[in-house]
């Protein structure tokens, strides 16, 4: 049986490494020794896999040593594609994977990604770098594949096998291999896409579309707080109609959203095009948080509540609800403008871990709220903080603001 490596074990690779695991011989790739060593004694920080199903997975081996490498045939890559401070393309996790499969690549061996990349990225960036290293020569003595990742953290509803999978090859003939071993463990079927171009396009797409529905109900959000009516309930109206999207305002971060339209735009302006609605939307999902805090703060005024030293609670870390993925969280900007106004802002989330958020963002965690509040931010809908005593921690005069739309109305100041 041909094995298979998995290079990256985060929230996409490990469940894929899991599924593929069940049936084939594969390697799980990862150069963080730590987390090779957390998953070898049967245990994922990321809650994506449950120590069972890493049990279930009989033919999956750990390594962080690139000798475990040498005797595989098709490599997947599954490493994160950033963008950096100024909102471009961070592709180094790319390159450094590219540089180790190339280390060990075989004739006839087949390299597939599935990270995120903006279309032309797979051959215009990996496979230079493939061919430099091993020596080989691309559709000649080694193929590659692209097949985008559809996994939703924190989803246990959607799980990589249940989602339908793109996927595509440099050659017809590869085109049709990686589709057949995907298919080994896709339940919900797959879609050959023509070429590599067309299935990088299709995922940045995906969220890219994502993205500008949000960025519209955000927008009209900031429109009707100035009418004076609750968005929440002019969307609960207006999805009465069949084809209304269901779409709520909201903070955008995490790894997909609030950074695939950035690459999509970085090769468009490669071309001599400026996207005009794309890059919009953008704007009004990264300001987001700083209309959220300064709505807070006004009324904090308004309550007759304290701004400089005010206490302030912030519900929520993480990108998502239910989840402990803290990348690209925009919670963190709604913090730091709440702290700009000099107030002090005390942050509780259940889900998170505390060493990697202060590592990350530099800001500690509460292990619980701990005082009276003059406000409290309900930023992530997180199913712990629906069991919370809300009194232990609030006042008549506290302002209760909630972000996400979850609360009873009766019992808030306001919602996004």
């Amino acid at each position: 049986m041909e094995k298979i490596s998995i290079i990256g074990l985060g929230y996409v690779g490990l469940p894929l490494a899991v599924e593929f695991g069940k049936i084939l011989p594969v390697v799980g790739f990862d150069i963080n020794t730590e987390r090779i060593e957390e998953l070898k004694r049967g245990h994922d920080r990321t809650k994506e896999v449950e120590p069972a199903e890493l049990k279930q997975s009989t033919h999956l081996q750990f390594a962080s040593d690139i000798a475990a490498l040498k005797d595989v045939s098709y490599f997947i890559v599954t490493v994160p594609t950033p963008i950096d401070e100024f909102k471009t393309p961070d592709l180094r996790p790319l390159e450094g994977a590219s540089k180790t499969v190339g280390s060990v690549l075989k004739k006839g061996d087949i390299v597939i990604y599935e990270s995120t990349v903006y279309p032309g990225c797979t051959e215009e960036v990996c496979v230079p770098i493939l061919e430099r290293v091993s020596g080989l020569k691309f559709n000649v003595d080694f193929f590659c594949g692209y097949s985008p990742e559809r996994i939703n953290p924190g989803d246990k509803l959607h799980r990589v096998t249940t989602i339908k999978k793109v996927t595509s090859g440099s050659t017809p003939e590869i085109a049709e291999k990686v589709d057949q071993l995907y298919r080994k463990i896709i339940t919900a079927g797959t879609h050959k896409a023509s070429s590599l171009k067309v299935a990088e396009a299709a995922k940045v797409i995906e969220n890219s579309q994502r993205d500008l529905n949000i960025a519209f109900v955000n927008e009209l959000a900031l429109i009707f707080e100035r009418v004076g009516i609750d968005t929440h309930e002019v969307l609960e109206a207006a999805g009465t109609k069949w084809n209304f999207l269901p779409f709520k305002p909201g903070l955008v971060g995490g790894h997909c959203i609030g950074v695939d339209p950035y690459y999509l735009t970085h090769k468009a302006e490669s071309l001599g095009y400026h996207p005009e609605v794309i890059l919009s939307g953008r704007r009004i999902n990264d300001n987001m948080s700083i209309y959220i805090a300064n709505t807070v703060i006004k009324l904090m005024a308004q309550n007759e509540q304290p701004i400089h030293k005010g206490d302030v609670l912030v519900l929520g870390i993480t990108f998502k609800e239910n989840c402990p993925d803290i990348r690209n969280s925009k919670v963190i900007d709604v913090v730091r403008e709440l702290q700009s106004f000099g107030t002090t802002v005390d942050i509780y989330d259940p889900q998170a871990d505390s060493a990697e958020v202060m590592h990350e963002y530099g800001v500690p965690l509460v292990a619980k709220p701990n005082k009276k509040y003059h406000a409290v931010v309900l930023a992530v809908s997180h199913k712990d903080f629906t069991d919370l005593d809300w009194s232990s921690f609030t006042t008549e005069k506290t302002v209760i603001y909630d972000v996400k739309g979850t609360l009873d109305k009766s019992k808030i100041t306001a919602r996004l």
